[in-house]
This record gives structure tokens, C-alpha cells and sequence, in this order.
């Protein structure tokens, strides 16, 4: 029958048919479409959140020396208040602001002109008693004068000389030196300045060795002897730290905070120390011992206590061991908490907590939690090391 006579409902229904069909359709993809999706939402939650990007380190154990941390300053194992003895005013200044002098070089001068012209007036009645008494002598030796009247002129020749001499010595204190070879602090006083006896014109401090005086708790007293060594270390300096020895050790323990003072000498030659710094002191200990330790970077600090992450295979609820795309194992860390111990650098020992080989986050800890998927990549991190000695930059 051609179309155009079929009749009217047949088309409808032909029509409906068709657009029933098309609509079964889409909703068979869309259900096909929703169906996967499901899928791989249920595959996601299996799977958990996309892994963070982590750096790790195993824990390695390390042989560290024994020693006692401190906090100490940088005190001058000699150092004056540069003064005059006498009074007087200054007629010359030899020396500048921060000059290292050495011991005995003339720093200031005082006026000694008065003092100069009474020492020449001395010598003169020096002279003059010299002469009186050669003569007296010859006269004695012939009986032509008493033994008296020589021994009065014996007297008026050291009376003399003695009057002399003392007016050397004034002049002398007038003339001030450096007691001992160091470096001189600011200059306070000018040319022409009137000084009373003891007014402070600068200071003075050895520079080439330097004292570090710190405490240890009265429980180390056994263990500190003098003659061990120590480690200075100034915080922000680039030059490292500064070796020394215990030079001295109070008999008296503090009674308020139950510790030992300890000095220690460290040579300063290249004036890489201060007096009035503050330092951070090791006193190394004859012994040496095992520990296990982790990048300083891996601790996580919180006031409920310390803790790393540890990387781990990751494992489901039957503990088989989950695999990824690639079909290697999933990583996922485990917080840990652990009690450290000593600092050595850019690593800390783990007194408990860790063992030997275990394999720790040191970079991206703080976006992680507990199960928490991770991929490493090691390429993030820079190498910690014992001893670092970073660049000035």
C-alpha cells in the first residue's frame, strides 16, 4: 500500500514506535554511561584520594660521638679598662678606635713640663752633690775635714739622686701603655682633656684566645674534666665551629639551679669570636655510641607529642598488598610517634619509636594523615648531611 494511504493511526503508532525506540536508546547508553561511572566511583573510593608527592629517607644507624650540649658566652680571657694613674692633661693621643697594639706600645701622653723642668732642677743638685762629695772623699783621705762633713755629703748625693728618680717615675705614670698586646675598644677622651686619676680612656682585650663559660647539670660532674674538648658554635656564622679545650671547672655547684660553671679555651686567632656572644657548646665525651637516625626534617613536633610518617606498602582489609595502574605496590604512610634524642647537624637520633632501615617522609609530612596514599619522589630533597655548611648567600 503506498504511504500515502496508509491511515492515520498507523503512522502515529509507526511514529511513537520509533521515538520509543531512540528514547530506549539514549537511556540505555545514559545507564551505560551512569553504570561506569558507578564503577569507577566505587573503584576511586577503593582506591582512596589521589596519592600526595613525598621525599623519604631510611633510617639509618649512625656511629655519633658522646658529648653534653650547652648554651654559653664568649668572654676575653684578658681584658682591662685602659686608665691613667695620675691626673694630668693630654698632650698626645697614639692610638685610634678598635687598633690592635702590643704589649708596652704608648697609648696616651700626658703633660709632663712641669714635672720635666723640676727633674732638670734634680739633676742639677745631682750634679752638684756629685762634685761636693768627690771632693769631700779627698779631703777625708788627707784628715783635712771630719768624717761628719762626709757623710752629710754622702747623704745630700743619694738625696739627691733619689729626688731624681722619683720625679723619673712621675713622669713615667704620666705615659700610658698597653699592659699587653690585644685590640682596643672606642677612644673616650680627646687632646687637651683634663684627666683626674683613674678616668677610663679605653679598653683592651686579648684577641687571640678567648674564654666560653657555660653549665652543665651537677649529675655531669664525673664525666667533665679539664683538658677535654669542646665544640663553640655561633649561630648564623658561616666558619664552622671553633674547637677548644675545658681550661677550668667551678668546685662550687649553683644552689639555685644545681649546675656546674665550666670554662673552656678556644683559640681565636682569626677573631671569628667576640666577648658578649652567645654560643652553642658540645662537650665531646671520650666515648662513642650506636644510634638510629632520621633528617631533622622528617619530625613532625605537636604538643601530644613528637612523630614521623612512615612509607609502607599499602594493604587492604585481607592485608594483601594493593597494587596500582602500573601493577606495582600502592605507598601509604603510617603516623609514627617516636621519643628522640640528640641533634647531630641535620639529623636526630631516635631513642624509640624506629628501627633500622624503615623508610621515613622528609619532605611533604605536613600534608599528610594517617593512611594517607604517596608516590616518592626523591629528586625533591636535598641530601642532609653531619656537618652542613650551607652557602652564603
Amino acid at each position: 500500500m503506498p504511504p500515502s494511504n496508509i491511515p492515520n493511526p498507523v503512522r502515529y503508532f509507526i511514529a511513537i514506535l520509533a521515538l520509543l525506540t531512540i528514547v530506549a536508546g539514549l537511556a540505555g547508553v545514559k545507564a551505560a554511561q551512569i553504570s561506569t561511572l558507578m564503577s569507577m566511583g566505587k573503584q576511586a573510593q577503593k582506591m582512596g584520594p589521589p596519592p600526595e608527592t613525598v621525599a623519604t629517607s631510611a633510617a639509618q644507624k649512625q656511629t655519633w660521638e658522646g658529648s653534653l650540649p650547652a648554651v654559653g658566652s664568649i668572654t676575653a680571657a684578658k681584658g682591662v679598662s685602659v686608665s691613667n694613674e695620675v691626673a694630668g692633661t693630654v698632650s698626645r693621643i697614639l692610638f685610634e678606635s678598635g687598633a690592635t697594639v702590643k704589649e708596652g706600645q704608648v697609648l696616651v701622653e700626658l703633660d709632663t713640663s712641669v714635672e720635666r723642668a723640676q727633674l732638670a732642677t734634680a739633676r742639677a743638685r745631682v750634679d752638684l752633690a756629685r762634685v761636693t762629695a768627690s771632693r769631700t772623699r779627698a779631703l777625708v783621705a788627707s784628715d783635712s775635714i771630719s768624717k761628719a762633713q762626709s757623710d752629710s755629703d754622702e747623704s745630700q748625693l743619694k738625696t739627691s739622686m733619689t729626688d731624681a728618680d722619683a720625679l723619673g717615675a712621675q713622669i713615667a705614670r704620666k705615659t700610658i701603655r698597653a699592659p699587653f698586646a690585644g685590640r682596643l675598644g672606642i677612644r673616650l677622651i680627646n687632646r687637651g682633656q683634663y684627666l683626674g686619676a683613674g678616668t677610663p680612656i679605653t679598653t683592651l682585650e686579648a684577641i687571640d684566645t678567648v674564654y666560653v663559660d657555660f653549665t652543665l647539670p651537677q649529675q655531669r660532674l664525673a664525666e667533665v674534666k679539664v683538658g677535654m674538648p669542646v665544640r663553640v658554635t655561633i649561630e648564623s656564622s658561616q666558619s664552622g665551629p671553633q674547637d677548644g679545650v675545658v681550661a677550668a671547672i667551678d668546685p662550687s655547684i649553683d644552689a639555685l639551679t644545681r649546675t656546674i660553671k665550666v670554662r673552656a679555651s678556644v683559640p681565636n686567632s682569626q677573631e671569628k669570636l667576640s666577648p658578649g656572644m652567645f654560643a652553642r657548646v658540645e662537650l665531646i665525651l671520650p666515648q662513642k655510641g650506636s644510634v638510629v637516625a632520621v633528617p631533622a626534617t622528617a619530625i613532625l613536633h605537636a604538643s601530644y607529642g613528637d612523630s614521623v610518617f612512615v612509607v609502607e606498602d599499602k594493604k587492604d582489609e585481607d592485608g594483601h598488598i594493593v597494587t596500582g595502574p602500573n601493577d606495582k605496590p600502592m605507598k601509604s604512610a603510617r603516623q609514627q610517634f617516636v621519643r628522640l634524642g640528640d641533634e647531630r647537624g641535620d639529623f636526630v637520633a631516635i631513642v624509640d619509636g624506629l628501627t633500622e632501615g624503615q623508610e621515613v617522609v622528609t619532605a611533604g609530612a605536613f600534608k599528610l594523615r594517617n593512611g594517607a596514599n604517596v608516590t616518592v619522589n626523591n629528586a625533591i630533597q636535598v641530601a642532609p648531611q653531619l656537618s652542613p655548611h650551607p652557602e652564603n648567600r
